[in-house]
């Protein structure tokens, strides 16, 4: 009887993980779909991200000390820092929300400013509450496919936040996307924006029209918008691809789960068919005798 139960209990577990395994190949199929267009978003936005950051840098070193300073580019005694701490929504992405996690909090713990945070996902805003940080605003449900207009509330607060000194610096946290296998967390100075360190002959002395103070007053804020939305596209690709990463392990523990449960049923049999031939030879050779 006792045998019954452990082929019983042996066939019922299997059966159990047979069912996770097709769940698990099922979300990592989903997450492999998902993950090459958030890598094409990604990978194809990085150019025009880099390459605006680089103009809007030449444009404020080649402006005349005659022209009033843009508010996003005046640096201020570093007292407060606002970061933006981009996070996945969801769980069953491997290690990559606890790394995002671990990379603000030794920031925060570095840093010798006072920290606020402007949660983006739910996995950090957990986080800065578990912790008692300072919990600024709170964004989620951006989507596998977020718009720009979706990241406009997040940049202006980052913006009215830093030109009304509210913040001395604000940063972006995110997990960058490098390869399928890898993806790292990284923190990023959004503002104030760097001007570029020219020689003096790189210093063409250009006449803009309108005025070069006028032309960063309306791309600055554009830059911000896309410098965060390129944040948060990066840490799309990176959750996609950690999730199928993570369900892919998932799915290949449950079939060596599998394959040693099956093992360990066959032997269960075998003992059990050896048991009863056992006692069959025993019953016939007592009544021989």
């Amino acid at each position: 009887m006792a045998t019954i139960t452990n082929v019983r209990t042996l066939r019922r577990r299997i059966r159990s993980v047979q069912n996770t395994a097709k769940i698990t190949k099922a979300m990592q199929m989903i997450a492999a779909s998902k993950m090459r267009r958030a890598q094409q978003l990604s990978v194809s936005g990085r150019p025009y991200s880099e390459k605006m950051q680089a103009v809007l840098a030449n444009v404020a070193a080649q402006s005349t000390d005659t022209e009033e300073t843009n508010p996003l580019l005046t640096k201020r005694e570093v007292k407060r820092i606002e970061v933006i701490h981009v996070t996945p929504d969801r769980g069953l992405c491997g290690g990559l929300p606890s790394n995002l996690n671990r990379s603000l909090g030794q920031f925060i713990l570095d840093s010798s400013a006072s920290v606020s945070v402007v949660g983006v996902g739910k996995k950090g805003r957990d986080f800065v509450a578990r912790t008692g940080n300072d919990l600024r605003a709170f964004f989620s449900d951006m989507g596998d496919r977020p718009s720009l207009e979706s990241v406009l509330p997040i940049s202006h607060i980052a913006i009215e936040d830093y030109a009304s000194g509210f913040a001395d610096e604000v940063h972006v946290a995110y997990g960058y996307f490098v390869s399928t296998a890898i993806q790292r967390p990284v923190m990023h100075k959004l503002l104030p924006v760097e001007p570029a360190e020219l020689e003096p002959g790189q210093k063409a002395g250009y006449i803009y029209e309108p005025r070069s103070a006028d032309l960063l007053s309306e791309l600055l804020p554009r830059f911000v918008e896309m410098q965060i939305y390129h944040a948060i596209l990066e840490s799309v690709a990176s959750e996609q691809s950690a999730r199928m990463v993570a369900m892919q392990n998932a799915t290949d523990s449950a079939n060596e789960m599998i394959d040693a449960l099956t093992l360990m049923l066959n032997k269960v049999r075998q003992e059990s068919i050896t048991k009863e031939l056992l006692d069959i030879v025993g019953g016939v050779a007592a009544l021989e005798g």
